[in-house]
């Protein structure tokens, strides 16, 4: 049988240990806060995502 030692005499690593052991988990819950972006603020990455702009791709210099 173990020893009972106080937390506040256990090694830092002890109490990380007991620290963790008693922390649950989240499952497949997301604990970031949302934000809904408004529809009226420019999203560059938004205009580009729909494939229009300055990028050609690799077929303009194939035909000949």
């Amino acid at each position: 049988m173990e020893k009972y030692i106080s937390y506040e005499k256990m090694s830092k690593k002890q109490q990380k240990l007991v620290n963790a052991s008693k922390r649950g988990s989240w499952g497949n819950v997301k604990p970031i806060t949302k934000i809904k972006e408004s529809a009226k603020v420019y999203n560059r990455k938004k205009q580009n995502s729909q494939g229009y702009g300055y990028s050609f791709g690799g077929f303009a210099f194939l035909h000949l």
